[in-house]
C-alpha cells in the first residue's frame, strides 16, 4: 500500500462501495495518516442535511501499515434518503489534532466536507432509457406534410409558406417577440420520418411541447388536454406512439407545469376561450392556481414574463388536474401512448410536486421514465435557498446532463482532458448509479447554441442581426465538423443516453433561440455527417458494454483522453485526440488484436501494450 494519500473517496481501498449508496447500505471507510504524525485516534464526523443531525463515530485503529497507521469503520447509511457530509478528525493522546477533508489537513474548524448521497432504491429505474439513443424534436420545425391554416386558432399566428425561411426574431410593433410565426411541422410529419430515425438507432423520441399553445415553441401551454391543431389530433399522437413502437422507439413528452400561457383555457387573458379564466373572474375554477397582487392586473409570472403566469403547484385543484385525478394530464397522455415525461424548469417545481408526479407515473405505467431539466450537479443543488432532492429515489429517474455538455465543450475547445475526467467523476460519485447511467447526455438542445456553431465560431457576433445571418466560413466549418466527430464519439461512448438534437446530425448551424430552431434541411443534409451518426448508432446498439458498462479512465491529460466501458466479458475502449497536433498514446491491451470499427483498422499490441498514433482531431473505438 504505497499510495501517498490519507483518504481518497474514489479509491476502493479507502471507501467501498464507490459513490452514492442506497439506504441502509454498509459503507467501509479506511484512512491512513503517516505514523510520524503521532495520531492515536480518528473519528468520522457526519452531518445529515435533511434531518439536521450530526454524529461523530470513532474509527478502529487497525495498526501500522508501512509508514502509515490505518483506521477503519463500517458505517450503515441512514434508513431514509439523505445528503450526508463527512470529514475525519484526528487527535493525539495529549489532545492535539486536526481535521481532514477534501482540501487536506485543516485546523481552522471549517472543513470542506466530502459528500455521500444516500438514496431510496424502492422503485427501480427503467433501463431502456439509458441503454438507448434519444432524439429531440422541436415539433414545428422537423417535418411538415401540408401547409396548415392558422385561422381560428389561439394566438395571432402566421405560417411560413417557404420551409427554408429563417424564423422571425425581430420584435413586433409593440416591441415584443411573440414567437407567433409557424412552419407547420406535424405529428404526421414525424411519423413519415420514423424510418430515418430507426436508421440512426433511435430508441427514444423526446418531443418539445405538443399541447395547444399560442406560440411556436409551445412552452406557454394553452390546453394540456389538447394536441395543438397545427400538429394534429390526439388520434395522431396515439398513432405516432403506436408506429414508433414498431420501429423500436418510445415517445416521451415535455411537461411544462410551472407556468401556463396567459392566453390559455386557464388564464384566458385575451378572452379567446369561452369559459372564464383566472384573469376574467375570481369565480373561475382556475383562479386559485395563480397568485394575484392585486387581481387582475398584477400576478406572479415566470421570470417576470407576463405571457407566462406562474402557477401555485401546491394548489389541490391544480395537483388533481395535472397529477392525481382519474384522467389527469400525466395519466391521460401515458395511457395515450407516452412512455415518460421530461420536466421543464424542474428548479421551479416543489420537491413534493415532483415526488407525487413520479408516484403517479409508477402507478399508471410502470417502466416509464421521469427526467428533469437541471443545469448543474443535481445531487446537491440549492434552488431558491432550498437544497433539492431530485435524485434521492422518489423524484426524477435521471436528469438532463448539462455538466457533461459543459465539460465536453471545454475539453474540445482546448481544455485539459483531466478537467473533463474530474468533472464527470464528481458526477459519477455524487449521483446514484441508476441516475448516472440514465442521464440524458447531449451536445446541444433547443436552449443552446447549435454544437457545430459552438465548435466552429471563433467569436460571437455582437448584434442579434449579425447572429441571425451568421454562417461558418468553409475553413471554420471543416474544423467544426472534425471536432463534432470527436464530440459525437465521446457522446456515444459515455454512460447514459446520447441525445441528438434534431438536425445536429445533418450539420445544422445557429446561435441562440430562434436561430438554433430552424427547420430540418430535408434533402440538404450533410450526408457524410449523417452517415457517421448512423455508424455510431450501429456500434452502440451492437455493444452491450456501451449501453450498460461501467467506465474506467485509461488516460486523461492535455488533449488526450481514453476510457473503457466494460460489461461482463465485453469491453469497448474509446480514445480521443482533441488537439491540432498528432498524439501518441500507449494503453494496456491484453488481447492479441484491437479492431477499430469506425475505420476498419486492425491493430496489434506488443507486450500487452497498444501504441496508438492519433491524427489531430481524431476519435476511435477499439474492440
Amino acid at each position: 500500500m504505497s499510495e501517498p494519500f490519507v483518504f481518497d473517496p474514489r479509491c476502493q481501498l479507502c471507501k467501498a462501495p464507490f459513490g452514492a449508496v442506497p439506504c441502509r447500505q454498509s459503507v467501509l471507510f479506511r484512512v491512513r495518516p503517516l505514523a510520524r504524525e503521532g495520531f492515536t485516534h480518528c473519528a468520522l464526523v457526519l452531518y445529515f442535511e435533511f434531518s439536521g443531525t450530526r454524529e461523530e463515530r470513532e474509527l478502529h485503529c487497525d495498526g501500522p501499515e508501512g509508514d502509515r497507521l490505518r483506521f477503519s469503520l463500517t458505517f450503515d447509511a441512514p434508513g431514509q434518503p439523505e445528503l450526508t457530509w463527512y470529514h475525519f478528525r484526528f487527535w493525539r493522546d495529549n489532545g492535539t489534532g486536526c481535521d481532514l477533508d477534501g482540501t487536506g489537513y485543516r485546523s481552522d474548524g471549517h472543513p470542506a466536507d466530502w459528500q455521500l448521497t444516500v438514496y431510496d432504491d424502492f422503485s427501480p429505474t427503467p433501463q431502456w432509457f439509458g441503454r438507448g439513443i434519444t432524439y429531440q424534436i422541436f415539433p414545428d420545425r422537423f417535418c411538415r406534410l401540408t401547409i396548415p391554416d392558422p385561422t381560428g386558432l389561439v394566438g395571432d399566428r402566421t405560417v411560413h409558406e417557404n420551409w427554408e425561411d429563417a424564423p422571425e426574431w425581430r420584435p413586433d410593433k409593440n416591441g415584443e417577440v411573440r414567437n407567433r410565426d409557424f412552419f407547420g411541422g406535424s405529428l404526421r410529419g414525424i411519423i413519415s420520418r420514423l424510418e430515418e430515425l430507426e436508421q440512426l438507432s433511435v430508441t427514444t423520441l423526446y418531443l418539445c411541447p405538443v399541447f395547444e399553445s399560442a406560440s411556436n415553441h409551445r412552452y406557454n401551454t394553452a390546453d394540456y388536454m389538447k394536441i395543438d391543431p397545427m400538429l394534429g389530433t390526439e388520434e395522431d399522437f396515439r398513432d405516432l406512439c403506436t408506429q414508433a413502437e414498431k420501429h423500436g422507439i418510445r415517445v416521451i413528452l415535455d411537461g411544462v407545469f410551472n407556468h401556463t400561457g396567459s392566453n390559455s383555457v386557464y388564464f384566458n387573458a385575451d378572452g379567446f376561450y369561452p369559459g372564464p379564466g383566472a384573469a376574467q373572474s375570481q369565480d373561475s375554477p382556475y383562479y386559485s392556481w395563480y397568485t394575484f397582487h392585486p387581481w387582475p392586473e398584477d400576478y406572479d409570472a415566470w421570470w417576470g414574463i407576463r405571457t407566462l403566469p406562474a402557477v401555485n403547484e401546491s394548489c389541490p385543484s391544480y395537483g388533481a388536474y395535472i397529477i392525481d385525478g382519474k384522467d389527469s394530464v400525466i395519466r391521460h397522455w401515458l395511457r395515450a401512448g407516452a412512455s415518460g415525461w421530461r420536466l421543464d424548469v424542474a428548479d421551479e417545481l416543489p420537491d413534493e410536486f415532483i415526488a407525487c408526479l413520479r408516484a403517479a407515473i409508477d402507478t399508471v405505467k410502470p417502466g416509464s421514465i421521469l427526467l428533469a431539466e437541471v443545469w448543474e450537479d443535481g445531487s446537491n443543488k440549492i434552488a431558491y435557498s432550498k437544497r433539492r432532492k431530485y435524485l434521492l429515489g422518489r423524484e426524477a429517474h435521471g436528469l438532463m446532463n448539462y455538466p457533461f455538455r459543459t465539460a465536453a465543450l471545454a475539453y474540445l475547445q482546448g481544455g485539459d482532458a483531466d478537467a473533463f475526467r474530474q468533472t464527470m467523476e464528481t458526477i459519477r460519485e455524487n449521483y446514484p448509479p441508476p441516475a448516472f447511467y440514465s442521464a440524458m447526455n447531449f451536445l446541444g438542445t433547443h436552449d443552446t447554441t447549435r454544437i457545430l456553431t459552438a465548435l466552429g465560431a471563433t467569436t460571437v457576433p455582437e448584434s442579434k442581426e449579425d447572429r441571425a445571418v451568421f454562417r461558418l466560413s468553409p475553413e471554420q466549418r471543416d474544423r467544426a465538423l472534425a471536432l463534432l466527430r470527436v464530440a459525437a464519439v465521446l457522446l456515444y461512448a459515455f454512460p447514459g443516453s446520447p441525445m441528438i438534437y434534431y438536425g445536429d446530425e445533418a450539420g445544422m448551424e445557429g446561435w441562440e433561440d430562434p436561430f438554433n430552431r430552424r427547420t430540418y434541411p430535408w434533402e440538404r443534409e450533410d450526408s457524410a455527417l449523417r452517415a457517421f451518426y448512423v455508424r455510431l448508432g450501429q456500434i452502440r446498439r451492437a455493444r452491450i458494454s456501451l449501453q450498460r458498462g461501467d467506465i474506467h479512465y485509461l488516460h486523461a491529460a492535455g488533449h488526450g483522453l481514453a476510457f473503457s466501458r466494460r460489461w461482463g466479458d465485453e469491453t469497448t475502449t474509446a480514445v480521443f485526440n482533441a488537439g491540432d497536433k498528432p498524439l501518441t498514446l500507449e494503453i494496456s491491451w491484453h488481447a492479441p488484436t484491437a479492431f477499430a470499427p469506425l475505420t476498419g483498422q486492425v491493430l496489434f499490441p506488443a507486450e500487452d501494450t497498444l501504441k496508438l498514433e492519433l491524427s489531430p482531431l481524431t476519435a476511435i473505438f477499439l474492440i
